[in-house]
């Protein structure tokens, strides 16, 4: 099965439970009167939409090079990753100010109604297939080098976190009384700002990725190492490094023999292109600039 369908493929099955969760969420919610699990069903809204992104988006990248794009489309992954982070901040923040409405309004005398049983039994489940989803879904991300899909993982995650925040806080509600029912409110808060943090951990590598940001310094060392190992290359310096979507491209400048015929140097440049990319994979892109070794360029 190709990359491409293996993506669709998981993004599917997570569509349709995050579709499944939503509506079992939203009238549990309403039904229990409970706050944090009316938060939880926002939140699994959020995660159906961005299931939509990554089908959009990753059908887009798989696209192969041509005149528009000579790198290829993998930055349209990147952007898959983008929006999933934004969406995700958004419902996180839509959870927090929520919350703390309810958490200002009991403060100031209002009573919260109870939660009923029926918000219980559906956070419970919601962690169970969330966590489930998140195995799956960041299993099949790693082996398919897919940072979308690696992304969506962590928003099945992010539910299971929400859920378990929101199970907490209803079950308080519940069986402590009535004077506890501030505990539901209370949960979606921390689960809303438990899901500020992951977002911005999708926000940061994105936005690196947009604005042409270098590769890490210990990834540009490998690639200085891989050229100097082939034989006659000296001196690899210039090197410029970014990321497009699942794979990188690099320019870099290499010294040789000046008094090497032109088919031995262009042999040279080929063995150090076959190296990169056998190391980053076939999509990657490398350009090399070579000079004599007496020159001072």
């Amino acid at each position: 099965m190709s990359r491409e369908r293996e993506i669709y493929r998981v993004t599917v099955v997570g569509g349709v439970a995050n579709l499944l969760l939503m509506g079992l969420k939203f009238t549990a919610g309403i039904a229990g009167h409970s706050g944090a699990m009316l938060a939880d069903a926002v939140h699994s809204l959020s995660d159906f939409i961005t299931d939509a992104v990554v089908l959009v988006f990753v059908g887009i990248s798989a696209r192969p090079q041509d005149r528009s794009h000579d790198f290829g489309h993998g930055k349209f992954e990147t952007v898959a990753t983008l929006f999933i982070g934004l969406a995700l901040a958004a419902a996180a923040v839509g959870i927090v100010v929520n919350g703390a409405g309810k958490l200002a309004a009991w403060l100031q005398g209002a009573s919260l109604p109870s939660p009923g049983r029926i918000a219980l039994w559906c956070a419970l489940l919601s962690i169970v297939v969330k966590e489930g989803l998140y195995r799956y879904t960041a299993r099949k991300g790693k082996a398919l080098a897919s940072k979308a899909v690696v992304a969506n993982a962590w928003h099945h995650r992010s539910d299971a976190l929400s859920s378990i925040g929101a199970a907490i806080g209803i079950a308080g509600a519940i069986f402590l009384g009535e004077r506890w029912t501030v505990l539901d409110p209370i949960a979606s808060i921390v689960v809303g700002a438990l899901l500020v943090k992951v977002a911005w951990e999708l926000l940061g590598p994105s936005i690196g990725e947009l604005t042409e940001q270098s590769l890490p310094d210990e990834t540009e060392k490998d690639i200085l190492e891989l050229i100097e190992s082939v034989e006659g290359v000296s001196e690899p310096h210039n090197l410029r490094t970014r990321r497009i979507g699942n794979h990188i491209a690099a320019e870099v400048h290499i010294r040789l023999d000046g008094a090497l015929p032109l088919s031995k140097a262009h042999e040279k440049a080929s063995a150090i292109e076959r190296l990169f990319e056998g190391r980053y994979g076939k999509g990657s892109h490398m350009i090399i600039h070579m000079e004599p070794c007496n020159s001072k360029e």
